[in-house]
């Protein structure tokens, strides 16, 4: 492919990386409003999550006859089930680290790791040394997010802590590998497909325990429109536009961009739900932008 199709081709990934990015930190809000409304545990509110995002994604495709472009052949089946799994995988890994220590500190080590772990993967994958940009805005990255999401009051030490720290790591390293995975093509299947798809398997592979915690919904308003954004917007629209995006940008930006997740997150909690940041909290949102733009201006 020339230089001058492969340009466009990177800034629209790039768009649509930002967009997912942006799109996942507004799933934290109407999963926390979903949660608090029907009163479901944070696996329910996961699966469901899955499950609707999937769902109204393989009607999407259903009703525009995007099915009939999916060849069924076994590297299509066995991309499904692995993006479905991974999907369902760290999903479990983020809300059981969540449980043992906090919402801040599981975030920090899951989102903050992740362009590590894929930095590291890809580095190894290509057998050559990270660049200095790209080590740099890793680390303002990171240092970022935790001036940003660093809460120690009330996190538990010993066992509880180590352990979520390590389901925290390993959910990281099972969205890195789906980061690296999906960017392989495969004939037969196209991004829309993938997110449909795996995240419906994904639901499905969560249901058991998410049933036996409780998934009953009340038929109200606010909590059928909590459900169906949470489903429609921060998952089956986010994921798409993710999926999309992984295909001509760097593995190292695609991980970054999902630092938009909690940057739009906590930038809603503080002017919508008028949490106070504090200092430490807008120079942590200063600095991870700073690294974002830097990385996106050096893949442009």
């Amino acid at each position: 492919m020339s230089t001058s199709l492969v340009a466009p081709a990177r800034a629209r990934s790039a768009v649509a990386l930002i967009l997912a990015g942006v799109l996942w930190g507004t799933g934290g809000l109407s999963g926390s409003l979903l949660a608090a409304a029907a009163g479901l545990s944070p696996l329910s509110v996961a699966a469901y999550r899955l499950l609707l995002g999937g769902g109204f994604t393989v009607l999407f495709l259903a009703g525009t006859r995007g099915l009939r472009v999916v060849v069924w052949t076994k590297s299509v089946i066995r991309r499904l089930l692995l993006a479905g799994v991974l999907l369902g995988a760290f999903q479990v890994c983020y809300f059981a680290s969540v449980a043992l220590t906090s919402v801040s500190l599981a975030t920090m080590i899951a989102i903050g790791s992740l362009p590590v772990v894929v930095a590291l993967a890809t580095s190894v994958r290509e057998r050559r040394v990270p660049g200095s940009t790209t080590v740099v805005s890793i680390a303002g990255a990171v240092l970022g997010l935790i001036l940003l999401t660093w809460s120690p009051d009330g996190v538990p030490g010993g066992w509880r802590l180590t352990a979520g720290v390590v389901l925290a790591l390993v959910c990281a390293t099972g969205f890195g590998t789906l980061t690296l995975v999906a960017r392989r093509p495969v004939d037969g299947l196209d991004s829309l497909c993938t997110t449909a798809f795996g995240l419906f398997i994904g639901g499905l592979l969560l249901m058991p325990a998410a049933l036996w915690s409780g998934m009953a919904l009340p038929f109200r308003f606010d909590v059928i429109a909590a459900a169906l954004y949470l489903g429609v917007v921060p998952t089956g629209v986010a994921y798409a536009a993710y999926f999309r995006g992984l295909r001509y940008a760097h593995p190292v930006v695609t991980a970054l961009s999902a630092l938009f997740e909690p940057l739009t997150a906590v930038v809603l909690s503080a002017f919508v739900l008028h949490d106070h940041l504090g200092l430490a909290g807008w120079c942590g949102t200063a600095l991870l932008v700073a690294a974002l733009v830097v990385n996106y201006w050096r893949a442009g």
